[in-house]
């Protein structure tokens, strides 16, 4: 579970209620109880449960859940995935915080399931990137991994990855991994190098330096991805990115690619349609 959910959430809470929810507020007694039933509309996989639990308790701990189904179920129609019980003005009240992180997360669950699938007979995995939603990064790729999917690197602090800015402001691939390494060492980091190539110049200038973890091929096609692939052989860990669709991404996965990374995964995701209805 996320680390920091605790204050995510009371920051969602400040940003949606503010002073208070003035509509129920003004028409729900305060002692009147009640259930609702997060009701599943469109087929797809369901994440965010975990969450959402943590945002009833987080604002009402006597709220109490009955849960059905849980984070990496597949859903349709007409499934109700848990009933929440206690005061209504407390269900009211967590009700759109708790469809916005559901609907947002089972859609980013929904999508790379279906990156998945499509990779199935390959040793190719598909990742995620940094093209997140800001202050809900954690969220999404945790959203990624239910639907399968792998995280890249969780932002600037966990991996070194030698894009092409780097590259060129470096000096060139050579000053950039003998940097980064040099820097590894003076700070006692233990961390992967990546480096990005954008042609097979840069590609064999890196197999001469040699002392990275993984080489990302952008932008490369799926011809020369497979002659990329056969001319690292296997020395390093290789990843396609940079364009690559939903129709193109078996093609280069058929290449050998041990990872795809793509950013539509959380950058363009439509949203799992469901709602939280009251049961009467």
């Amino acid at each position: 579970m996320i680390d920091n959910l605790d204050e995510l959430i009371k920051l969602w809470f400040a940003e949606d209620i503010g002073d208070g929810d003035h509509t129920t507020l003004s028409c729900i007694p305060a002692d009147a109880r009640g259930k609702s039933q997060l009701i599943i509309k469109e087929a797809g996989v369901l994440a965010g449960v975990e969450v959402a639990k943590r945002i009833f308790h987080a604002f009402d701990p006597e709220l109490q859940v009955t849960q059905y189904l849980h984070d990496g179920d597949r859903v349709k129609p007409g499934d109700i995935a848990f009933v929440v019980e206690g005061r209504i003005q407390s269900l009211l009240q967590t009700e759109r915080l708790m469809l916005n992180v559901m609907q947002r997360m089972s859609g980013v669950a929904t999508r790379t399931a279906e990156y998945v699938k499509l990779l199935e007979g390959t040793h190719t995995r598909v990742l995620d990137t940094r093209k997140t939603t800001p202050g809900l990064r954690l969220l999404e790729k945790e959203a990624v991994k239910i639907g399968g999917g792998c995280n890249h690197r969780i932002g600037l602090y966990d991996m070194i990855l030698l894009k092409d800015n780097h590259v060129d402001f470096a000096g060139g691939i050579d000053k950039a991994i003998t940097r980064a390494k040099d820097y590894c060492a003076a700070k006692g980091k233990n961390l992967k190098i990546e480096i990005e190539v954008r042609n097979f110049d840069e590609l064999n200038q890196v197999l001469a330096v040699g002392g990275v973890d993984r080489i990302m091929l952008d932008n490369f096609t799926p011809a020369d991805t497979k002659k990329a692939v056969a001319l690292i052989g296997g020395r390093y860990e290789t990843e396609s990115s940079g364009g690559i669709t939903f129709d193109t991404l078996r093609t280069y996965a058929e290449c050998g690619v041990d990872f795809i990374s793509v950013g539509a995964l959380t950058h363009s995701v439509k949203s799992l349609d469901m709602s939280f209805k009251a049961v009467k």
